[in-house]
C-alpha cells in the first residue's frame, strides 16, 4: 500500500539537496541548435530525402491513403508559410494563434511561425468563445490561423477582439459566399504570397532564422485553468531545442521509428513531440481524429504512440467487456492474462521464463495477445502515457500481453517531458527518472521542484503568478507531491492543492482513489473522489456509453436505453462489486463509502473539464452540490 501522505506545510522549504548531472546539461546545451528554425534546417541537411510525415487524405469514410512528406518538403513549406507571415507584418516574438485540430497544417504553420521569428499561441479547437476571447486578447495575437468557419465564428462572436485581430487565415474555406470580412484570407492565399516573397528574396527566411536568439519566445501555451482563467506559459526556443537533445540522449526513440501522432498539438505534450522528432529524425503519421486511431494504427503500423491514460483505459475496457462472461472466448482470455500476470516478474527482471511458463505464454500470445497487437499495427515497441496519472493496474495488464506502456511526467511549465520511464526497463507506478541535465528536489512538504533549460520563463503578463511558481533560484514549484526512490524513480502522489483532509484528520490523495476505481471498473469513464472535511470519501461516476451497451448485451438488457440502464439494479450491483474491488486495494480511510452515477459525462461545454479533459474539481463540486450532500445524509454502517 502507498503510505498515507504527509500533512502538507504552508511553504516549500528545502528538504534535501538538489541532484542532477550538470556536466551532462552543459554537454547537451552545447549540442542544441540555436532555435527551432535552425533545428529544422539541421534535420533537413542530415536526412533531406527521408520521410518526415505521413499525411492521410482525410477521406470521410473507408480507408485513408497516406502520403509522404520528406524533410526537404517540410522545410520548403514551412519557409513559404514563414514568408507569408512576414508579409503580413509579423515581427519578432509577435504572437500567431492556431485554432486547429491535429493535422499536418498545424505542424507546418507552427514551424512557419518559428522560422518567421514569431511565437505560436495554441488554442484547443474545442475551446469556448469566452476562453478564446481571453487567450487571443491576453496574448495580443494579431494573426489567427483557424481550421474552418466554426473556429472563425468564435472570433466574430467576440467583438472585443476586433481591435486585436488584424489578419485571419482560414484553412478549410467553408464560408458562405456572402462573407466579406477583409481580414480573412485562405491558407492557400498565405502560401501563394509566401512563394512570391521568396521568389523576390530567396534568403528572406534564412536571414530571419539566423537572427532568432535561443531565449526568444517561441510558444505561448495557456494552462488548462482548473481554477480561474488560463495563464499563458512562455516557452522559449531553448526549451524545445533542449527537450529534443535531452530525449535523444535517453535513447528511447530512434531515427527508424514511426510515431502515430494524434495528441492535440495545442497541448504541450503534442508540441513537445515535434521538437523530439526534429532532433531524433523519426517519422510521424499525423491524424488527430479520435475515431480513427485504431484504424490509423492498422494502416500505418507505427512503432510507438503517446497518449493520455483514458486511451489505454478504453482499450482495456473494450477487451474486458467484449466476450460474454463465462463464454469460451472469455475463459481463454482470462487464462491468457493470468499467464501474462505470472510472467511479469520474470520479464521485468530480465530473467528467462521457466520452461512450462514459456510454453504457456507462447500459446497465450498466439490465441489472445497477438490479436490485440495486430489491431495496433503489429509493430508497436511501446506506448507512452502522459498528461495525467496512469493506473499501475492498466500498465500491468498491457505488459501481461507483451505491450509496454511507460509513464512520463511533465507540465506546460516544463515543456512537457521532465521525467520518463525507459520502455526497456519500465518501473510501473513511477514516472521514471528525470530527463538528462535537469535538476530535481523534493521540498519539506513533499512538493516536487525542478530546474533546468526546459523550464518556462514565466507567465505572460502575470508577474504575481510567476513569482508564486518560479523562485529566485530558478526552481519551478510544480504543485505536485512526489516521492523519489533510491534509484531516482519518481512517484507522483497527488496535486498539492487536491489533497483531501477528512474530518478525522486523515489525508487522502484523490488521484489514488480515482485510479483504483477506473482500474477496477471498465464501465467507468470519469470519477471524482470527494471528502474534504467530511467523515468519509465519496465518488461521482460517469459511465462509458459503449461499455455499458456491451454490458447490457451480455446481461440480458439488450435494447434498453442508456438512461434505463443507469437506473438498472443489475448495473448498480455490478458497480457495487467493482467499487468493492477497488476499495480492497486502498487503505481504510481512502475507501469509497458511497457513490452516485451521473446521467452524463463532464464536458468542456458545461465547464466540468478543461479543453484537455482534466476535471475542474471545484466546478463539479458546485454543479453537483445537492448530489454530494445526499451522499452524506446518513453514515454508512461500516464507518
Amino acid at each position: 500500500m502507498t503510505p498515507e501522505p504527509a500533512e502538507p506545510t504552508p511553504s516549500s522549504a528545502r528538504a534535501n539537496s538538489a541532484f542532477g548531472d550538470l556536466a551532462e546539461r552543459d554537454r547537451l546545451l552545447a549540442a542544441c541548435s540555436q532555435n527551432l528554425g535552425t533545428m529544422l534546417a539541421d534535420r533537413t541537411r542530415a536526412t533531406p530525402h527521408k520521410v518526415a510525415f505521413l499525411v492521410p487524405d482525410r477521406a470521410p469514410v473507408g480507408a485513408n491513403q497516406w502520403h509522404e512528406l520528406t524533410w526537404t518538403q517540410t522545410q520548403q513549406r514551412a519557409h513559404v508559410i514563414a514568408a507569408g507571415l512576414i508579409g503580413l507584418g509579423l515581427q519578432p516574438e509577435d504572437r500567431v494563434a492556431i485554432a486547429m485540430t491535429t493535422r499536418i497544417e498545424w505542424v507546418l504553420t507552427d514551424l512557419g511561425i518559428a522560422c518567421a521569428g514569431g511565437a505560436t499561441t495554441t488554442i484547443y479547437p474545442n475551446t469556448n468563445v469566452d476562453d478564446v476571447t481571453h487567450i487571443v486578447a491576453d496574448s495580443d495575437s494579431h494573426i489567427v490561423v483557424v481550421e474552418n468557419s466554426a473556429q472563425l465564428d468564435k472570433l466574430r462572436k467576440a467583438t472585443e477582439l476586433d481591435h486585436v485581430v488584424r489578419h485571419i487565415v482560414i484553412l478549410d474555406d467553408d464560408r458562405s459566399l456572402e462573407d466579406s470580412d477583409e481580414r480573412v484570407i485562405t491558407f492557400a492565399d498565405l502560401e501563394e504570397a509566401g512563394r512570391r516573397a521568396l521568389h523576390g528574396d530567396h534568403d528572406l527566411v534564412t536571414r530571419t532564422v539566423a537572427a532568432i536568439a535561443p531565449d526568444q519566445l517561441s510558444t505561448l501555451i495557456y494552462t488548462s485553468g482548473t481554477t480561474g482563467r488560463p495563464k499563458g506559459v512562455e516557452l522559449t526556443h531553448r526549451s524545445w531545442t533542449y527537450e529534443g537533445v535531452a530525449m535523444q540522449a535517453t535513447g528511447i526513440v530512434r531515427e527508424d521509428d514511426l510515431q502515430y501522432l494524434w495528441l492535440p498539438l495545442s497541448h504541450v505534450f503534442g508540441k513537445c513531440l515535434l521538437a523530439v522528432q526534429l532532433t531524433s529524425g523519426f517519422a510521424s503519421a499525423v491524424d488527430g481524429r479520435l475515431d480513427r486511431i485504431v484504424t490509423g494504427l492498422g494502416e500505418v503500423r507505427p512503432t510507438f504512440m503517446c497518449g493520455a491514460p483514458r486511451i489505454f483505459e478504453k482499450v482495456r475496457s473494450a477487451v474486458m467487456t467484449k466476450a460474454a462472461p463465462g463464454s469460451t472466448v472469455d475463459k481463454i482470455s482470462r487464462w491468457a492474462f493470468a499467464v501474462g500476470r505470472d510472467s511479469r516478474q520474470y520479464r521485468l527482471a530480465g530473467r528467462r521464463l521457466p520452461v512450462g511458463l514459456k510454453l504457456k505464454y507462447a500459446l497465450a500470445d498466439r490465441l489472445v495477445f497477438s490479436k490485440l497487437k495486430k489491431t495496433m499495427g503489429g509493430r508497436i515497441r511501446f506506448f507512452m502515457s502522459g498528461s495525467a496519472k496512469l493506473s499501475e493496474k492498466v500498465q500491468a495488464w498491457f505488459y501481461s500481453a507483451g505491450i509496454t506502456v511507460v509513464e512520463g511526467y511533465g507540465a506546460t511549465e516544463t515543456s512537457a517531458i521532465a521525467f520518463v520511464n525507459d520502455p526497456a526497463t519500465p518501473h510501473f507506478g513511477t514516472v521514471g527518472k528525470v530527463t538528462p541535465g535537469m535538476e530535481v528536489q523534493i521540498a519539506d512538504d513533499g512538493e516536487l521542484l525542478l530546474r533546468g533549460p526546459v523550464i518556462a520563463r514565466g507567465y505572460h503578463g502575470r508577474s504575481d503568478a510567476t513569482a508564486a511558481s518560479f523562485d529566485d533560484e530558478g526552481w519551478y514549484h510544480t504543485g505536485d507531491m512526489g516521492v523519489l526512490d533510491d534509484d531516482g524513480y519518481l512517484s507522483i502522489t497527488d496535486r498539492k492543492k487536491d489533497l483531501i483532509k477528512t474530518s478525522g484528520g486523515k489525508y487522502v490523495a484523490p488521484q489514488k482513489v480515482e485510479g483504483a476505481v477506473t482500474a477496477a471498473s471498465p464501465l467507468v469513464s470519469q470519477v471524482v473522489a470527494l471528502g474534504e472535511n467530511r467523515k468519509y470519501v465519496v465518488a461521482l461516476l460517469t459511465l462509458d456509453e459503449a461499455a455499458v451497451k456491451t454490458w447490457a448485451e451480455r446481461h440480458g438488457h439488450a435494447g434498453s436505453t442508456h438512461a434505463d440502464l443507469l437506473a438498472s439494479p443489475d448495473l448498480r450491483a455490478t458497480l457495487d462489486d467493482q467499487i468493492a474491488h477497488a476499495n480492497s486495494t486502498l487503505e481504510r480511510w481512502e475507501t469509497v463509502k458511497r457513490f452516485e452515477v451521473l446521467q452524463r459525462e463532464f464536458s468542456v461545454d458545461d465547464g466540468g473539464v478543461t479543453p484537455n479533459m482534466k476535471v475542474r474539481r471545484n466546478v463539479v463540486e458546485s454543479q453537483y452540490a445537492d448530489v454530494i450532500a445526499g451522499l452524506y445524509d446518513e453514515d454508512p454502517a461500516d464507518l
